[in-house]
């Protein structure tokens, strides 16, 4: 293959918190990125979107500024990513026809709620393999064609963010086959499910539907407007990749050929995740969870996603942060999370448990539940601040082994990614959760990299994901960290009663929120 001076491949990642566009070597080695702030609407009724005209903006200033670190004549390829599930809703001319629906979104709630009783959910399900949830499309386009039918017939094609990217630079409708089967479609076909999409109630929208493109084995080239837009050369292989949890769990290491590992994104949202063939795949009775489709033919990802990770941290830390305002004294959020390794160390493990459902949607994985909500357990008046921190570190953990538990046995390893891996005291609580050795991976823009490889493949560069991985993910594995065996026992112990607890609550839940209901009418 020559490159004709092209030694680069760019990774974008359209994430809810931030956008950013990488740029790459091709053997893998992260050279220059450039970031903006996300900026999204959340409203008291559960609605969380954005307006898909700036995403595109910010997209394309970040990818401005990084042509003109590296050079437009360096790059071989672009590759887009981005927060998956959600409903960005094209018209006319390929317009906005409104605000881009987020996987934040809970309005849809009453559409899964109804679903999910139904027999056929079995069948939807087995397809799929994933339990149905406000975050996705397909329970949001039901819910608009019975709140807002106008909107739908406005709409041309549903797409999510990164489609929306990607008809933004190069003129094309399409999605990737992860996206499109879990929610439209079969794992094991890699192709829609019309039986699936008449049980949503959408065969009449089965238009708004755009056609699967696999951006491992088909590029588009840039368009002369985003060129203009971007600074990048027209006609550059621009390729679709697959959605940001498939890329982030590809870059962390999830697949290296004949090891078998999970994958935990410690991110703002949790995921927990295991490659298997697909006719490995084992789906729960409880019919949750995910399963998507790797760029690696007849290799699938089974997942069970938290709505809410580094989130509780967040959350917690900003309680203490306003408190110390309040009494005129600042602090930044950095400043509190360089704190948190010396928390953990000066407290106390197991001295009450944290259920980590902060999302205002609820939880997602590995059950269903929109009117889920965070709670301490075991709070007593010998508990200070760091005491709540590890414990809600430590639900955090107890929440990822009830996610491997519902997909079968844990892994015999587990990659953990997301800026939180950083912290030696969260791995060693991880760990010891899991009780199973875990790597941090030192790779700092996973998702951005994931969808790199996916160009790298498409273009060229490597015959296959496999070779791509091995320059590409194998490298930045850290060392294996052996879980603490007295922890791991402990844990193990409460673990039962971390599930309980969650199991109990639910009848609570369902009036809290029938209360909160009430009081909005």
């Amino acid at each position: 293959m020559t490159n004709n001076g092209r030694d680069l491949i760019i990774g974008i990642d359209a994430g809810t918190s931030v956008i950013k566009s990488v740029a790459f070597t091709l053997k893998g080695e992260q050279i220059a990125a450039v970031a903006v702030p996300n900026r999204y609407t959340a409203r008291a009724d559960g609605a969380a979107f954005q307006p898909l005209d700036q995403t595109w903006e910010d997209c394309a200033y970040t990818l401005r500024e990084l042509v003109a670190k590296v050079g437009a004549a360096r790059i071989m390829a672009v590759a887009v990513t981005a927060q998956g599930d959600g409903t960005w809703l094209v018209g006319r001319d390929n317009a906005p026809v409104t605000d881009g629906w987020l996987w934040l979104d809970a309005r849809s709630a009453p559409v899964v709620n109804r679903l999910r009783s139904r027999d056929g959910d079995i069948a939807r399900f087995a397809s799929t393999g994933a339990g149905l949830n406000c975050c996705q499309m397909g329970t949001q386009l039901a819910y608009m064609d019975e709140t807002s039918p106008e909107m739908l017939d406005q709409t041309e094609v549903s797409l999510h963010c990164k489609d929306w990217l990607y008809l933004n630079l190069t003129g094309v409708r399409a999605t990737d086959p992860s996206e499109a089967n879990f929610t439209f479609g079969n794992y094991e076909s890699r192709s829609y499910n019309d039986d699936v999409i008449d049980f949503l109630g959408l065969t009449h929208r089965r238009g708004l539907l755009p056609p699967i493109v696999d951006g491992s084995q088909t590029t588009h080239p840039l368009s002369n407007e985003a060129a203009k837009q971007t600074g990048l050369l027209a006609g550059t292989s621009v390729s679709l990749a697959y959605v940001d949890v498939v890329c982030t769990a590809l870059g962390a290491g999830i697949y290296t050929p004949g090891q078998a590992a999970g994958c935990t994104i410690v991110g703002s949202t949790g995921m927990h995740m295991r490659a298997t063939p697909a006719s490995g795949v084992k789906l729960n009775e409880g019919r949750t969870g995910y399963v998507m489709v790797l760029p690696k033919p007849g290799y699938v990802a089974q997942m069970q996603s938290n709505m809410a990770s580094t989130l509780n941290i967040d959350w917690l830390l900003k309680v203490g942060a306003d408190l110390m305002e309040s009494f005129g004294q600042k602090i930044s959020h950095s400043e509190l999370v360089a704190r948190i390794d010396q928390w953990i160390s000066e407290t106390k493990a197991g001295t009450m448990l944290y259920h980590p459902y902060i999302s205002e949607a609820g939880e997602r994985g590995p059950f269903v539940n929109s009117d889920a909500r965070a709670s301490f357990n075991g709070l007593s008046s010998n508990h200070r601040f760091p005491d709540m921190v590890r414990a809600v570190i430590e639900g955090l953990g107890h929440s990822s082994r009830d996610c491997y538990d519902t997909m079968g046995e844990i892994p015999p390893e587990v990659r953990l990614t997301g800026g939180a891996v950083r912290s030696r005291g969260l791995r060693g609580i991880m760990a010891a959760a899991l009780n199973r050795p875990v790597r941090a991976v030192s790779r700092e823009e996973a998702g951005a990299a994931g969808a790199a490889m996916i160009a790298a493949v498409a273009v060229g560069v490597y015959p296959d994901i496999d070779a791509c991985v091995a320059e590409w993910v194998v490298p930045t594995l850290g060392e294996a960290e052996a879980p603490d065996q007295k922890l791991a026992a402990l844990y193990d112990e409460l673990f039962a009663s971390y599930r309980n607890l969650r199991i109990s609550a639910e009848p609570f839940w369902a009036d809290l929120a029938a209360l909160q209901e009430k009081k909005n009418v």
